[in-house]
């Protein structure tokens, strides 16, 4: 299994100053940032740290929550998440063919390509990971 601990910078929609940000707070990889994010709490303090709205931290915690699923890693956090799964969790409880349609539906909206869509079976294999993980 590929890991799912991934550097901060291979993390989709972190900019240079996000990354630098992070790194002055001591985060420099999705497990550390979900470590200091764990809680609301947390959240809000990471916010206040970093003068980053807690927006961007949630979704960031929400990427690196995504990443956790090695077969999703960083590469397709941010499809799941724009087509809106935020967690391992929701993941593990979508249905296949419904979540298949979300994505096939961004895809189509965003490049006009259906074949850009990752399969069924990619799919099915990330809500199988998900469900070994919550």
């Amino acid at each position: 299994m590929k890991s799912s601990n991934w550097k901060i910078q291979e993390l989709p929609g972190l900019n240079a100053q996000n990354q630098a940000q992070l790194a002055e707070a001591g985060i420099h990889t999705t497990q550390e940032l979900l470590r200091q994010g764990g809680t609301v709490a947390k959240r809000q303090r990471l916010s206040n740290q970093l003068h980053v709205h807690i927006q961007h931290i949630n979704k960031w915690m929400a990427l690196a929550d995504l990443s956790c699923v090695p077969s999703v890693g960083c590469q397709y956090c941010g499809l799941l998440l724009h087509a809106g799964v935020s967690s391992t969790a929701q993941l593990a409880q979508m249905p296949l063919h419904r979540l298949h349609n979300q994505i096939r539906r961004l895809q189509v909206k965003t490049f006009r390509r259906a074949d850009l869509c990752p399969d069924a079976g990619q799919v099915a294999e990330w809500i199988r990971q998900a469900k070994s993980l919550v």
